[in-house]
């Protein structure tokens, strides 16, 4: 009896963690309201711990991190072209997101992991392809 309580508990406190933690999908798609080479959403708002899962709707795509754009600390992450990523963020703050074969058309996009999360005052002074840094800058107005 007592061996059926402690696997019923330990089920339950596993289930209950993982009903806590949210799933986000993104599609990265050819064409979307925004125009071509998108994100949909183009910005998203989580919590630690949550997962973005990143889906090729379309082919020719991947969500890769955009160097300098992601929070000190956070892991860099990259996935292969026409395969589908998931990622958890732990640490707060802003994620940029590119496709990196369509960057330069401004496939990028946002993901705000935390509460009360700020942009940092030079988020977006460095070199940037124009269309990407437009994308940036409307997806960040979502804060």
């Amino acid at each position: 009896m007592f061996a059926k309580i402690s696997a019923a508990l330990v089920i339950a406190t596993a289930l209950s963690g993982a009903a806590s933690a949210a799933t986000v999908e993104v599609e990265m798609l050819n064409k979307g309201k925004e125009g071509t080479m998108v994100f949909k959403p183009s910005f998203v708002h989580i919590q630690p711990g949550d997962t973005v899962k990143f889906i090729a709707a379309d082919k020719g795509h991947n969500a890769e991190a955009i160097e300098g754009l992601i929070p000190e600390g956070a892991e860099p992450f990259a996935g292969k072209i026409n395969e589908e990523i998931e990622i958890t963020p732990e640490v707060p703050g802003i994620y940029g997101v590119k496709c990196k074969p369509h960057f330069a058309m401004g496939m990028v996009m946002t993901i705000a992991v935390g509460e009360d999360v700020d942009v940092p005052a030079d988020y977006l002074e460095r070199r940037l392809p124009p269309k990407a840094r437009d994308r940036l800058e409307e997806a960040l107005s979502n804060l």
